[in-house]
């Protein structure tokens, strides 16, 4: 069990024995994987692995064809795709690799997207977005349009857009694969240094083993099993990494 497992009763999100196969190809073969609150994990595996796969059967993205995914103890896998579709929007956050905001809208309402979506009116839902940007750096970048932030900017504002709605589990999938080196580990360690903060769990999907290393917990995945577990050693974790 996770030492995080020792401060709650149970993981904020878990999967228990989750297949999924499309056609012929067996990408989960009964996969059990937990994350507990304030946890980060590092998900890895080569390419066609299942890694993406177990991310989205976790995130309510796809359901298993096979096993459950419950987070704080309640069936995801059963849910409908309206269901699911508001729980992606409330209770979970999302960190993708090229961040994918919206390029007609400013950096404050790619943020506020998700709550707006959500019901709030515009201004209440701008003023929360703008709250995280001295948060994560990026104070007087609030107007600025995805074409005239960096990189590592653009990843930001992701990462508050995953965060503005106060979520449970943030997902990043290749969070750091568009940026160089040096951004990347910026963004891994600001992205899991304050989903800690906030209580969240975080699930990284990655490939890279300097990712991970910042990362709580490793899972490795191949072949559509998890084949080891990692946790990382208290003396390397946020360890700087080689320019």
């Amino acid at each position: 069990m996770s030492s995080y497992g020792t401060a709650a009763a149970s993981p904020v999100l878990a999967g228990t024995g989750l297949m999924k196969s499309f056609g012929l190809t067996r990408a989960l073969a009964g996969v059990d994987v937990s994350v507990w609150a304030g946890e980060s994990l590092a998900v890895m595996g080569p390419s066609g692995s299942g890694k993406s796969t177990l991310l989205h059967c976790l995130a309510g993205i796809e359901r298993p064809d096979e096993g459950q995914v419950l987070l704080a103890g309640e069936r995801v896998d059963h849910l409908s795709e309206p269901h699911r579709s508001e729980l992606r929007r409330t209770r979970f956050g999302f960190v993708f690799q090229s961040g994918q905001l919206l390029p007609e809208l400013p950096a404050d309402e790619n943020v506020a997207l998700p709550l707006m979506l959500g019901g709030m009116p515009r201004r209440r839902a701008v003023h929360k977005a703008r709250e995280w940007f001295p948060v994560l750096g990026l104070a007087g970048k609030e107007e600025r349009r995805p074409g005239e932030l960096s990189g590592g900017q653009a990843q930001r504002v992701a990462i508050a857009r995953a965060l503005v709605g106060s979520p449970q589990v943030i997902f990043a999938d290749e969070p750091t694969g568009a940026l160089d080196q040096i951004t990347g580990m910026e963004v891994i360690d600001l992205l899991v240094d304050i989903t800690r903060k906030q209580g969240a769990a975080l699930v990284v999907v990655t490939h890279d083993e300097q990712v991970a290393r910042w990362c709580d917990r490793t899972v490795r995945v191949r072949d559509g099993h998890l084949t080891e577990h990692d946790r990382t050693p208290h003396t390397a974790r946020g360890a700087r990494y080689d320019r």
